[in-house]
């Protein structure tokens, strides 16, 4: 009793809090203000997060070989994976893959709400996946947690939809920013992944967010850049011919890495049992990681090799191992860990762990640049191409593809390695690799699942909008219902209670069966005569279309187009549930346009 008196006195309190700022603080001004909260706690998530990672990875592999190969690369993963199964289906109780997506399922399906555990699950699990050596990355997971911790600390002062969308825009490039020390890379990532518009109303706590999120980093890990690079050979305009090639290359790259995503996804999906999943995942992720150790974990060690020149730590860990390598076995073996990198990212994630395609898309990007420049280094063309600069073109290329992102893609890259000065040819392949990506699929790793579901927000307005009305909303119920054996005089009765001059026609189960228009009995309506002769079924007419219940608004919106028609029946599985009108969808449509818009 005394705890549920303290509770109800919190609430209360709170609540009088919340009141009371509603009336004393414009919104916009306290969207400023919460948008700084919102970059400080994701910055520390994010910190938090590095950290798990790596003091879990570093117990688990501090005595590792370099010069033999390690066996318990064959356990590790599979035990990562299934701590994270126990931890998800008994303590989270929920599905929390593909965190990018389900934010931005949040967004265009769920006003901008997340629930209260995503602020914690994905951090906790995903640091047991990687830590493991599942080969994932932690952004994806921190993109989820912090766009969580925005939407919560909105609904908590029951904020708007639209504002709740910022603060979850707001949480997102703070987790990037944080995670990565670029906020320039965080804010972009808000507008180019998660779709939201750079307006005046977001602009502002999008910037704040993302330069605390990084500089929460900055104090806690010091100023150094992510990655270690130091530019030692400058880019010249004679390179540009081949950074031309290598973002074709990158955009090819994007395509397979997402196309054996999906391939295996579905794959996965396919088999119901969850054990088998854990099984055939798991014996997956421990095989390549064993055979090829630079897919444990991010990968990230791997690319600081490759930045620093040090080509031959690739091999370490591994029965590969020499002192000295032959040029093409180098070659061949950094291509197999390119091209495997994909399934082992989607075996850690089919099999069960939590982990995002951030860091797999660098890692990919790292090995695939700098495995073009060592090629033709080594092929005796009379050209020398700076490896460590290619390797960066490639981190950058590979991530724009495989994102849809070119913008963040390039300030990503500048950002976390400090490499401003190649930031032309950082661009040139940045832009090659989206445009050769577009060219197969219009839509990144992350939208492709919502584009087909119909549940993806875009940029352009019409669609966003109609993405953002639902079906329930528009259904008008006040419409009187007759049946096929009801006579003329019953259906007289009928008109006389009803406001409406549409009647829908159902069954003795409610499937419709047509529908009968006010003006196409008026003539007859008044004849007692035929009151007694004439049924329903004489005089009701067949609908021009019908409109399933779980239909997208855009394909409702093309059926009116088709039909020519004001209002159509709604049906459930055959079952009439309502009728629809073309002027309750334009005056929801312009709702939502008014407050969608609004800055």
């Amino acid at each position: 009793m005394a705890y549920k008196e303290r509770h109800n006195w919190a609430t209360d309190l709170w609540l009088r809090f919340v009141i009371w700022r509603e009336h004393h603080i414009k919104e916009k001004t306290f969207l400023i203000m919460l948008s700084l909260v919102v970059g400080v706690l994701c910055g520390v998530a994010a910190q938090l997060l590095k950290f798990l990672i790596h003091w879990i990875a570093g117990i688990l592999t501090s005595h590792f070989s370099s010069t033999t190969e390690n066996y318990l690369n064959l356990v590790y993963p599979v035990v990562g994976i299934i701590l994270t199964v126990l931890f998800v289906k008994y303590v989270v109780k929920d599905n929390i893959s593909h965190g990018v997506t389900k934010v931005l399922y949040a967004i265009s399906r769920r006003k901008s709400r997340l629930k209260k555990r995503n602020m914690y699950a994905s951090l906790i699990s995903s640091s047991i996946t990687i830590g493991f050596g599942g080969s994932v990355g932690a952004e994806g997971p921190i993109v989820y947690t912090g766009a969580a911790i925005g939407s919560n600390i909105g609904q908590a002062f029951r904020l708007s939809p639209k504002v709740l969308m910022i603060l979850v825009g707001c949480g997102a490039a703070a987790g990037i920013a944080g995670i990565f020390r670029a906020p320039i890379a965080g804010m972009l990532f808000t507008l180019e992944v998660l779709m939201i518009d750079l307006t005046g109303l977001t602009v502002m706590p999008l910037l704040v967010s993302s330069i605390t999120g990084a500089t929460v980093a900055y104090i806690l890990e010091g100023y150094n850049a992510e990655f270690f690079f130091s530019q030692s050979e400058p880019f010249i305009t004679s390179r540009i011919p081949w950074t031309i090639l290598l973002g074709v290359i990158c955009g090819l790259m994007s395509y397979y890495f997402t196309k054996v995503m999906f391939l295996m996804e579905s794959t996965f999906k396919k088999i119901k049992q969850q054990w088998a999943r854990i099984v055939l995942g798991g014996a997956m992720i421990a095989i390549l990681v064993f055979v090829f150790p630079p897919l444990y974990g991010e990968g990230y060690g791997t690319i600081n090799h490759l930045l620093d020149g040090d080509v031959g730590s690739v091999v370490n860990g591994t029965f590969f191992y020499v002192d000295r390598y032959n040029v093409w076995f180098l070659v061949l073996f950094i291509a197999a860990v390119t091209m495997m990198k994909a399934f082992a990212t989607s075996a850690t994630n089919g099999a069960g762990g939590v982990g995002g395609t951030f860091a797999p898309s660098l890692f990919v990007g790292a090995l695939t640049g700098f495995l073009f420049a060592f090629i033709v280094n080594n092929l005796d063309l009379g050209i020398t191409l700076s490896q460590k600069n290619f390797t960066l073109m490639g981190m950058a290329g590979v991530m724009s593809g495989v994102m849809h992102a070119p913008l963040m893609a390039i300030f990503l890259t500048a950002e976390m390695t400090g490499g401003y000065q190649l930031f032309l040819p950082l661009l040139i392949v940045s832009t090659l690799a989206y445009f050769t990506i577009q060219y197969f699929t219009p839509y990144s790793i992350y939208t492709m699942r919502l584009a087909k579901a119909g549940d993806l927000l875009t940029h352009q307005k019409d669609k966003a909008v109609l993405t953002m009305l639902k079906i329930d909303n528009v259904i008008e119920k006040d419409f009187c219902e007759v049946h096929p054996e009801m006579s003329l005089k019953e259906m007289v009765d009928v008109i006389s209670v009803s406001n409406r001059n549409l009647f829908p026609v159902t069954d003795s189960e409610g499937y419709l069966k047509g529908v009968v228009l006010l003006d196409d009995i008026r003539n007859i309506m008044f004849r007692t005569d035929l009151y007694r002769k004439m049924h329903v079924s004489r005089f009701m007419a067949a609908v021009p279309d019908v409109i399933e219940l779980d239909m997208r608004m855009d394909k409702v919106m093309e059926i009116f187009d088709k039909t020519h028609a004001w209002n159509l029946p709604v049906v459930d599985k055959g079952k009439y549930i309502g009728f629809v009108s073309k002027s309750k969808i334009f005056n929801s449509y312009r709702k939502v346009l008014r407050h969608f818009c609004d800055d």
